[in-house]
């Protein structure tokens, strides 16, 4: 056992993605809810992620473990939902994947909540590491940290710097603060390059104070356990328990972290320094990381190069100045998405009369801009049949960020659905890593001399 986990472990810092090698079965009871249920592990393919599926809902529904389906009002645990469909507490096996190297998998659960066993990573990491994992023929997805990230709420802080050292690096420091009698100030550090994930974090258990978990089983949960069977910390230290590290409890808080943190659906190449940090916090990062990522994504590609210029634009379109909203197009992917350019300056001629003291782009040009992507990708996908896109309808706009002068607007098009006659497309604007605006456009492709 000690050689497949070394052997494991070795796997989990290489750069190509990684499934388990065959199923995983876990049973157990849930750690919050008590209820019984029973969870298989299977292989999934390359750039799939994490997915849970409810299999004893019908019909059954499939969730991807990502922050976007994080349900923000669950205290003490994370969950994940879409539509009424959700799974409580996967943190500890979130954590597991992510401190084993696991980028891929289907996990196949018929109850509500993953099971919690002792409020550890072990139920999990035992089974992933005797069933091994199986390389696959994609590099793995990593997140690194450009800029510092910093998240506070009251006393409870989280932040990420940038690292040249490759994996994830994590320092947490505990402070119970009025209850340090019970549980002293605790300090510890973890690199998924050096550490050992299976040694050093799998086995620590989660933890509360006596009163805690009273409050807890008055409100009808975790009603199933005994201080016997979690960590339950009294006047005295551990009730009818032992710790398995002297300082389990921060230990355990750096388990949660690479949980939670995974979430951002690849790996995170980062320090991350935490004080007093939960779930809620933890996710906020998540977050921050996610919007820091697409945003360098798209400096980028703004800074890399035009594909379309106004000159290559004014043969397919057909509106002129003041109308054409599209200065460039900076990327095309094939004919499902586009990515372009308008800069806004004081010039523009509806600045004259919108809100000439506090000059504000109108929201139906950024929609307009939006559309006239749209309408080039389409273009570009039947221009050899002399067909140009008319906008038939818009649904779900919103207008989310004022644009002024000065700003650029890096505009979005994603190709939903497109035959012959109609084309569907969702489109965005951002003002940097805000979003502006957001419509779902419909075309009609008609004969240029229609028009």
């Amino acid at each position: 056992m000690v050689e497949t986990n070394k052997q494991l472990e070795k796997a989990g810092t290489m750069l190509m993605q990684q499934t388990v090698a065959k199923p995983v079965a876990v049973s157990g009871k849930g750690l919050l809810t008590g209820a019984d249920v029973d969870i298989t592990i299977e292989p999934a393919g390359a750039n799939e992620g994490i997915v849970f599926e409810r299999v004893d809902l019908d019909p059954p529904v499939r969730m991807k473990a990502i922050v976007d389906h994080a349900i923000n009002d669950r205290a003490r645990r994370t969950a994940i939902g879409v539509g009424d469909a959700s799974i409580e507490t996967i943190e500890h096996l979130m954590s597991a994947f992510s401190g084993l190297g696991i980028d891929n998998a289907l996990i196949r659960v018929d109850g509500p909540e993953i099971p919690g066993g002792d409020g550890s990573a072990l139920p999990f990491v035992e089974g992933l590491v005797r069933a091994g994992t199986t390389e696959q023929g994609e590099p793995r997805i990593v997140l690194k940290i450009e800029e510092p990230i910093y998240v506070q709420d009251g006393e409870a802080m989280i932040a990420a710097f940038p690292s040249d050292t490759p994996g994830l690096q994590i320092v947490y420091d505990l402070d119970y603060g009025d209850f340090s009698d019970r549980i002293a100030r605790q300090t510890q550090s973890w690199n998924s390059a050096g550490g050992s994930y299976l040694d050093d974090v799998a086995p620590a258990r989660t933890f509360s104070l006596q009163e805690e978990a009273t409050a807890l089983q008055a409100k009808g949960m975790c009603t199933h356990l005994s201080p016997k069977d979690v960590l339950v910390i009294g006047e005295s230290g551990p009730i009818d328990n032992s710790y398995r590290f002297e300082n389990e409890p921060v230990r355990h808080k750096i388990l949660d972290i690479i949980g939670d943190l995974y979430l951002a659906g690849a790996q995170i190449q980062g320090r991350i320094v935490a004080s007093r940090s939960g779930h809620a916090l933890n996710r906020q990062l998540c977050r921050a990381i996610l919007e820091q990522n697409q945003k360098n994504k798209r400096t980028k590609v703004i800074q890399e190069g035009c594909t379309m210029d106004v000159r290559d634009i004014q043969r397919i379109m057909p509106h002129r100045y003041p109308m054409l909203l599209v200065d460039r197009v900076i990327e095309m992917d094939g004919d499902q998405r586009a990515l372009g350019i308008k800069n806004v300056t004081i010039n523009e001629p509806f600045f004259e009369g919108h809100y000439p003291g506090t000059p504000i782009m109108p929201g139906v040009l950024i929609v307009e801009a939006m559309a006239q992507l749209g309408g080039l990708l389409m273009s570009r996908k039947l221009e050899h049949t002399g067909k140009i896109a008319i906008l038939l309808s818009l649904d779900q706009v919103k207008l989310r960020h004022p644009v002024t002068p000065g700003d650029q607007l890096l505009l979005e098009a994603v190709a939903v659905r497109a035959g012959t006659r109609t084309a569907a497309l969702k489109c965005k604007a951002f003002v940097g890593s805000k979003i502006a605006a957001e419509a779902a456009v419909k075309f009609m492709m008609v004969d240029a001399e229609q028009e």
